[in-house]
Formats: C-alpha cells, structure tokens, sequence
C-alpha cells in the first residue's frame, strides 16, 4: 500500500509533537510546518510559539518546514474578522490562515490530510465545537482536518472514514488538563518540551497595549517597528513621537542595530546606562523629555542634574536634565 501523507501544524510544543507522534505510530509519513511572524513566533523570545522544532523533528524522525506568514498576519491582526480575544490575538483567524496554507503545502506534495494539536475545550476562543467547525468551513479544508488528540469526540474525518488512521488509536481529550498528555510523552520518550505557562505574545496585556499604541500612530507597521515592541520601555509623547528606554545590555544592542534615518539615541556617559531611542517625525521637539528619562533609568538617576550625550545623525551633543519625575513616567509610559 501507499505510505499516507500528511501536514501538521507544528509550534514546538506537547500538543502538536504528540499529535505527530499518534499519527506517525500508524504509519504516515509527516511533514511539519512551523509557521513564523513579526509578533514573537520567529525563535526570538520566550513565547510558547517561538519553541525552536528542530530537535524534536530530529529525534522522532519527522520533516519540519519554516514559513514565515509575514504581512499576511500582519493584516489579520489589525483587522481580523472573527475579532480578537481578550488581547490582540486573532486566535479564529489566525488559525484559518495557517490551514489555508497548510492546505496549498498539502495540495503541492500530494499529501492526504492535515493534522494539529488542538484539544476541545483546552483555549477558549477557537477550540469550542462551534470555533472548530467554522474553522474547518474557512480554511477550506472541512473533512480533512485530523485533530488526533481528540478525535475520538470529534465528527469523523475523511481520513478516517477511508482507513488512512484508526480512530480508536486516537484520543478523546478535552479541557483544560494536561496530565494525560505529559503521560503520554513519557510513553513516547518526549521529555523536552515547554510548560503551558507560556503563550503567542499577542495575548500579553502590556505587548498588545504596545501594539494599540503604535497602530494608532502607524497603521501599516513593518517588522521593524513590530520588533521594537518586545524591546524596553516605552513612552509616548505625541502621535508622531515614541521614544523606547533599555533595560539591559542586550536591548540596548537591538536598540543600537534598529535605529534608522531620522531616530535620535541617547546615553549617559560614564554611568550604567540605557540607550534611549526617540522615533517620530517631530522627535526633535521632545529631546529634554527624552533625555531626563534616560537620566531617570541610568545608575546617575540620584543626581539633581545628569548631563546626557545625545547622539542625532552624524551630530553628537550633551544636554543637562533633572531625572524625570514618577508624574512624568506615569502620564507617558505605554504599559
């Protein structure tokens, strides 16, 4: 017989390695696809969806595929039209668009089905009975979507109905509760793999503030003012003007690296120091507001008057400012 193909929607994480692994026990070939975006799922933070997939692939023998999602996402999430979660995260539409393009990667190898790792009633926007048959509906993909995890509650699917997986070696999870999961990893031999704490980022109260913020200012964003938002401390002064404040070493150097043509950097010399960066067309208007909070977050913040080097195109001057005040930072902190 033919070996049976399939694509999975693959995060990194137990539910959808486990998901692979049932389907893979019954002989299906699977390729994983990891889908990357400009809002923390590329590998670049802590996030759930940002969990490297190469070692598991690699130990349990499967294919992974990287696909970035890019301003397709991008459009979802300022415009979705299911609507958002409590946050920022479109979780309906997201889920139908990566179907849709797990569907054309199905289509193009000649691939039989599609499976994930999603639990009935484990998220409570887009894992209720009602969310999964839309979905299923607007992906385009309705009969062929195989959740093995809990498939066995589910409506039958076409790959079951034609023999392509036994629907009693597949599970009938629901809820919250993952103590049958880690159970079954342990079965498996999958111990590395992330706590359920974590989460898409677009569901953090202070990242989706930040993206209101910045949405209100730049309705089209690219990847590098998306970046920024995981950086810092961030501030807003006008409609035009950000400025962002280091917290350490490192987000000082991504702070370095995304600076651009018109931004304005700020240090304080000879002290620990944040870099503060202004971004905004009338950025030049705010340089003391800016430069008395990189006074305030420096190790100089005890002193009456901090002299701040202000670095603004080939130009590098000093300005004295008194450390901005908790009345200040309160008004204008975007958290």
């Amino acid at each position: 017989m033919t070996k049976r193909k399939a694509i999975a929607l693959y995060s990194g994480g137990l539910d959808s390695t486990l998901a692979i692994l049932l389907v893979q026990r019954q002989n299906v070939e699977v390729t994983a696809v990891t889908f990357l975006t400009d809002f923390g799922c590329d590998g670049g933070d802590t996030s759930s969806c940002s969990r490297n997939p190469a070692p598991a692939a690699a130990q349990f023998g499967f294919t992974l595929k990287l696909s970035h999602l890019g301003g397709k996402f991008t459009r979802i999430v300022t415009n979705p039209r299911f609507g958002h979660g409590r946050n920022m995260n479109p979780c309906i539409d997201c889920r139908i668009l990566m179907l849709r393009e797990a569907g054309e990667l199905m289509e193009m190898t000649g691939a039989d089905f599609v499976i994930t790792g999603e639990v009935l009633g484990q998220r409570p926007m887009s894992q209720r009975r009602d969310t999964l048959h839309i979905i299923d509906r607007e992906s385009g993909l309705k009969g062929r979507i195989l959740r093995p995890l809990s498939a066995r509650i589910l409506p039958l699917t076409i790959p079951e109905e034609r023999g392509m997986v036994r629907r009693e070696d597949l599970l009938g999870l629901s809820g919250r509760s993952r103590k049958p999961q880690m159970a079954l990893a342990r079965e498996f031999g999958l111990t590395d793999y992330p706590t359920p704490a974590g989460g898409c980022l677009l569901t953090d109260p202070i990242y989706s503030r930040r993206l209101q913020d910045l949405l209100r200012s730049v309705p089209d964003p690219g990847p590098e003012d998306l970046g920024l938002l995981r950086l810092g401390r961030h501030f807003r002064l006008s409609m035009a003007c950000k400025i962002i404040v280091g917290r350490n070493e490192r987000e000082n150097d991504q702070i370095a690296k995304a600076k651009r043509t018109g931004d304005v950097l700020m240090y304080v010399k000879g002290a620990g120091s944040p870099l503060v960066l202004l971004r905004g067309t009338d950025a030049g208007m705010y340089l003391e507001p800016g430069a008395s909070l990189c006074a305030r977050y420096s190790d100089a913040r005890h002193l009456p008057e901090v002299t701040v080097t202000v670095s603004e195109g080939a130009t590098e001057y000093s300005m004295k400012v008194m450390p901005a005040g908790p009345d200040f930072i309160e008004k204008h902190a975007v958290r």
